[in-house]
């Protein structure tokens, strides 16, 4: 058997580090930032039953990332008891996108057809936002699991984005960028996202600039939702984790140093 060589008990010990943190479940305490704020108080602030559409605008490597954002808004949103409409931009987001808004609107006891709806994904997205600005039933004739467009209770009274109160687009990309170019723009749609972390800086300008209502930004506005909504999710979770991994590697860079100096030290005298 080979013996473990140091970078081996350096990835064990954060094994232990993240395991331990997570059992022993430290509560995290974080500021709220005023883009997540921002998105918490327009849900907040809408009328009982207002139509949102939430659309999943991202591949399935993000998901780590991705859902707890998605998670936490979805939970809000039914707790407020607003109605939502799912869609896909990309096709990798449209089975991840339905399983999400079915386990969550399962857990608020929301019915599909009538609380929610899923339709599914659609090719060709700039032509797909354009084309839902003028009637969301010509789009998508039928939703994901096969049933007519306005057969169902929720959507019957949907034709466009005049229907709606806004979308929510969850990205790990650039597809943001065309809901607020196309259905923001032509359409005066209100356009909010929740987006990975990496992504913040290119949506910054455009929250600035009013283009964009307001983002949740990476597993930390994940974790800032999930306070404000006191929900405990997959982002105070993986915040926690997060933070105990940085403390336990800035520990081995000190300690990393002082062996070094020590080891300088020694060379010196002799």
């Amino acid at each position: 058997m080979r013996r473990l060589q140091p970078r081996h008990w350096v990835f064990l010990g954060l094994l232990v580090v993240i395991t331990v943190a997570m059992l022993l479940r430290v509560p995290l305490a974080l500021r709220t930032s005023p883009e997540t704020q921002r998105l918490y108080d327009y849900l907040n602030e809408l009328p009982e039953g207002s139509v949102l559409l939430i659309s999943f605008d991202h591949e399935a490597s993000s998901l780590p990332e991705i859902r707890p954002i998605a998670e936490a808004i979805l939970r809000h949103a039914f707790e407020r008891d607003h109605k939502l409409i799912g869609l896909a931009l990309l096709a990798e987001g449209t089975v991840i996108g339905y399983r999400l808004m079915e386990q969550v609107a399962a857990e608020y006891g929301r019915t599909y057809g009538e609380d929610y709806v899923y339709l599914g994904f659609k090719p060709q997205f700039i032509a797909a936002i354009l084309s839902m600005g003028e009637s969301i039933p010509v789009t998508f004739p039928v939703d994901y699991l096969g049933s007519p467009y306005t057969s169902l209770p929720l959507s019957v009274d949907i034709g466009s984005y005049a229907d709606v109160a806004g979308v929510i687009s969850i990205t790990d990309g650039s597809l943001t960028t065309h809901w607020i170019e196309y259905a923001g723009a032509r359409y005066n749609l209100r356009v909010l996202g929740g987006v990975t972390a990496a992504m913040v800086t290119t949506y910054d300008p455009y929250v600035s600039s009013g283009q964009m209502h307001a983002m949740i930004g990476g597993l930390r506005g994940a974790a800032e939702y999930e306070q404000l909504i006191r929900v405990s999710g997959g982002g105070l979770r993986g915040m926690l984790a997060q933070s105990a991994s940085h403390i336990y590697i800035l520990l081995l860079v000190l300690l990393g140093n002082i062996i070094y100096w020590r080891e300088q030290r020694k060379a010196g005298k002799r």
